[in-house]
């Protein structure tokens, strides 16, 4: 092959990469969201991609790796939609939210009022009801395989827990501001209670209880923030 021709190639392979490995993060999420990740292989993610597993092996190295970065592109997606509603409801964002209750925003929108940190958290626990109702698959490998011990994910897990508590975490901050609240409460284990409980109140409802709304689950969860704000507490200033 001539050096224009072998250029010509090689500009054209990230293309068909990107498009390879979306198949295999879609085969990987469904199958080991249903049985686990020790129970499914490397042929079956491929015959389900529609791919050869040398291509698995090509893209990703190994199941191991797969898998990692597998975690890696669903936070990245969860992590995205958390801070596009926090900032649709920050004073800094210059883009006040709709009127109304931030639980009534649907996917991809957040109807926090700008600047009400309070309402800015129930936009980003709704963006959170709604990544679980679109992800079920993610959300059951996270769960069933976050607190496995021990795992060969474990540094994975480790570093994209933190990376979604400091989202959390600044949001909590952030009510901290502008409410009076109970000091009493360790904000780590206030963080880890609603990061846990999206993951849970979400695949609870789509397990066990689909007629559950989406707002009334994130009006279960808004009930740990509002705890945490004192009664009959408003906003500083």
């Amino acid at each position: 092959m001539g050096t224009h021709s072998l250029e010509a190639a090689k500009g054209r392979r990230p293309a068909r990469t990107t498009a390879t490995r979306q198949k295999l993060f879609d085969a990987s999420m469904a199958l080991i969201g249903e049985r686990g990740a020790a129970n499914v292989t490397v042929d079956e993610i491929a015959a389900a991609a529609g791919v050869s597993k040398g291509t698995v092996y090509y893209n990703f190295g190994s199941k191991s790796e797969l898998i990692a970065q597998l975690l890696r592109h669903g936070v990245d997606i969860l992590k995205a939609r958390l801070l596009g509603a926090a900032d649709a409801g920050s004073p800094r964002s210059g883009r006040p939210g709709k009127a109304g209750k931030a639980g009534d925003a649907g996917a991809g929108s957040a109807a926090a009022p700008a600047g009400d940190p309070l309402a800015a958290m129930e936009a980003m626990i709704g963006q959170a009801m709604d990544f679980m109702a679109e992800y079920p698959s993610f959300a059951r490998l996270w769960v069933s395989e976050n607190w496995r011990i021990p795992s060969e994910w474990q540094g994975t897990f480790a570093v994209l827990r933190g990376e979604l508590l400091e989202v959390v975490g600044q949001a909590v901050d952030n009510v901290a501001r502008a409410y009076p609240v109970d000091e009493s409460v360790p904000r780590g284990s206030l963080e880890t209670a609603i990061f846990g409980a999206c993951f849970v109140v979400g695949l609870d409802r789509q397990t066990y209880n689909p007629e559950r709304t989406r707002d009334q689950s994130v009006a279960a969860i808004m009930a740990i923030m509002r705890g945490y704000v004192l009664k009959d507490a408003r906003p500083r200033g």
